[in-house]
């Protein structure tokens, strides 16, 4: 079968794929949710179960999510009905471009109220927040943001509001230039931070708190937080990576990329945790903080250092930064599919697609405050949407992604898509993860997040 590359918009090299796929993977999920994790799952050993999770399933679906999108060359929706066609295979595997697409937009729905707070961070530090600052003023601060609904509502409309002006502006135009520059800025801060790091007082401590392997204190509870964080740190499942994959310039290795991203992608993570669990027991605070740990104790420890303004700003640039290169991949595959299906413009899809986004995202704002004891299955509505697309949604595309590049797809079309022979021990090996190891640990995950 003949590859049409001419109508479809390429990135301009492998370079601008590899920053956009690790922007789309380097997010809140490494900065803000690996640390407290790692925090709360004890440490070493769970940053090892994490690396090996990364290896073993991480990579593997990422080359067959990239690959199905550089066969398909469509959105989500209309690659997976191509290519169920193709194979000959049941038409309804449509609906995994379908819940990929849906995943992303719920996903950004909350995401953007975190990010939201982070932006209200930005200005909190500018207008000297972090003098003389205590716990119970820190915990104040962020309690204070959480009731309030019109300044959430502002700041998680702005950052909307962001996202959809970078995806409107086209692939080449708008994400590509933004990657370009946010993820050099973004590794550029947080080497700063970890040099900051590195002199303070805790900074052996913090190493030894995250490189430590005490298989001791891993719960059977916590093997599967790992899996999952591996998962949902590489943008796995949730349409990102196969629409990026369709921009994949020809001739591009999709192995090398896939491990490249999961290289950097996994750096960030660490480093973000190098950067942070020194301050955080240079300053005796608890690793196990949770969500809050980025809201309650960093500007805590900021206020008690050296320059603290200027680390804590740069740590809150850094966090939007991270925020704004997944935000703009989680929106593309929805943008894409209506733009393709229905012929709408880019900016008419993105002002629709923007305003469903944002109210959903109005149920997370409501969640803090007038909703905080409306149950939604038992949770929160921001707990809902977390628990659905990340313990549900993510896991389940991921399997399906795999059992379809595995079981499904012609052997000689997905050696041709991947550019490696097919009797070669590269292939060989990515066919048995993809095809046993991958789905199987994945349904772990996901079994182990339903009961």
């Amino acid at each position: 079968m003949a590859h049409h590359f001419s109508d479809r918009v390429q990135f301009k090299s492998r370079l601008t794929f590899i920053l956009a796929a690790t922007g789309s993977a380097v997010g809140l999920g490494n900065i803000w949710k690996f640390p407290y994790m790692t925090g709360e799952n004890g440490g070493g050993a769970f940053v090892f179960v994490y690396l090996v999770c990364v290896i073993m399933m991480g990579i593997p679906i990422m080359m067959a999510e990239t690959m199905l999108g550089k066969r398909g060359q469509k959105n989500p929706i209309s690659t997976m009905a191509t290519l169920a066609n193709q194979a000959r295979a049941n038409p309804a595997w449509k609906y995994l471009g379908w819940m990929g697409v849906l995943a992303g937009v719920i996903i950004l729905s909350y995401y953007s109220v975190i990010a939201g707070k982070t932006i209200h961070y930005i200005g909190r530090i500018l207008t000297g927040l972090l003098w003389d600052l205590d716990l119970a003023g820190a915990e104040a601060a962020i309690d204070g943001l959480n009731g309030s609904i019109f300044l959430l509502t502002l700041w998680h409309t702005l950052f909307i509001g962001l996202t959809m002006y970078i995806v409107m502006q086209g692939v080449n135009e708008g994400i590509e230039k933004a990657v370009e520059f946010l993820m050099p800025g973004l590794f550029l801060v947080l080497m700063v931070l970890v040099l900051y790091a590195a002199m303070s007082d805790g900074f052996q401590q913090g190493i030894d708190f995250m490189f430590t392997v005490d298989f001791g204190s891993l719960s059977a509870d916590s093997v599967l937080m790992a899996l999952g964080q591996a998962f949902f740190t590489l943008s796995l499942g949730m349409g990102a990576i196969m629409i990026y994959g369709s921009y994949l310039p020809p001739g591009v290795s999709i192995a090398k990329t896939s491990a490249i991203v999961a290289l950097c992608d996994t750096l960030v993570a660490i480093l973000a945790g190098i950067a942070i669990f020194p301050i955080v027991f240079a300053n005796g605070l608890e690793p196990a903080a949770g969500p809050d740990l980025i809201f309650k104790t960093l500007p805590l420890a900021f206020s008690g250092m050296f320059a603290g303004t200027l680390f804590g700003l740069m740590f809150f640039v850094l966090l939007v930064f991270a925020a704004l290169s997944s935000s703009i991949s989680l929106i593309e595959p929805a943008i894409s599919y209506v733009v393709e299906k229905w012929g709408l413009t880019r900016k008419t899809a993105c002002i629709g697609a923007g305003i469903i986004t944002w109210t959903l995202g109005m149920g997370t704002v409501f969640s803090t405050n007038i909703w905080i004891d409306k149950k939604f299955f038992g949770t929160t509505f921001f707990g809902f949407l977390d628990y659905l697309s990340a313990n549900i949604m993510l896991p389940v595309g991921g399997i399906l992604i795999a059992v379809f590049a595995g079981w499904i797809m012609r052997q000689s079309d997905t050696a041709e898509s991947l550019q490696i022979s097919e009797d070669g021990y590269l292939y060989r090996s990515w066919k048995f993860l993809v095809c046993y190891v991958a789905p199987i640990a994945v349904s772990l995950v996901l079994l182990g997040g339903l009961f």
